[in-house]
């Protein structure tokens, strides 16, 4: 038998005696309160935590970009052919000297209507590189591919030939990489550019480097 409850009409109108009575009810019914989870608030996500769970390609297309590079993806060598193409006809830089260093690339790109220099006033340099870094989305470069050659003694434009498996975490792993690579002879003329785009004022840490108009033909080879 269930036994009654009275509460007086002022009791009635407070809040309190209202939430004393439904606790009652609820003990009497055998009803139970499953307290609400309270909203955490969610933390925001750093742009930097975000870029460090890319895949290595993704990360270093993300920051080459925004650096002001051309980016062209090639699946194959015939898509390298014809983008190759396509630069020297937007430019038109046919039938003009190109700067290039590198004897097989001189002869893998034989076919094309340009004439092969080391002279600073030609149209463009085509080289290939040592790695591309991810994490600044810059282009190294070693005496390898420039020989001694300093920035402002190379044309105002490069158009670089590289794959994806040269792409690396960061500079001391392409330094590491240089490092076991060539164990004999250390090449030395090391340079890694990361300005792209040469109407964009340097900031303070580009200061005394001269930016560069590039354009990476990056063929998939992993």
């Amino acid at each position: 038998m269930l036994g009654k409850v009275f509460f007086t009409f002022e009791e009635l109108l407070t809040n309190q005696s209202k939430v004393h009575f439904m606790n009652i009810f609820k003990k009497i019914l055998g009803l139970t309160t499953i307290p609400e989870k309270a909203d955490v608030p969610k933390q925001p996500i750093s742009p930097y935590m975000r870029q460090s769970q890319m895949p290595l390609d993704e990360r270093f297309m993300t920051n080459f970009k925004q650096n002001g590079g051309k980016f062209l993806y090639c699946e194959n060598l015939d898509e390298v052919f014809s983008n190759f193409k396509f630069i020297i006809e937007e430019n038109s830089w046919s039938d003009t000297n190109i700067q290039c260093f590198d004897k097989q690339l001189q002869e893998k790109f034989k076919n094309f209507p340009v004439k092969y220099s080391k002279d600073k006033d030609a149209s463009f340099l085509f080289s290939a590189c040592q790695n591309l870094i991810a994490d600044d989305g810059s282009v190294m470069f070693c005496s390898n591919q420039i020989n001694e050659r300093k920035l402002n003694e190379l044309p105002e434009y490069f158009v670089i030939f590289a794959t994806t498996s040269q792409i690396v975490n960061n500079i001391g792993e392409s330094l590491r990489g240089i490092k076991m690579n060539n164990q004999r002879h250390l090449p030395t003329n090391i340079i890694s550019l990361k300005h792209f785009d040469t109407n964009q004022e340097n900031d303070f840490m580009s200061y005394g480097s001269s930016a560069k108009n590039l354009y990476l033909l990056l063929l998939e080879d992993l």
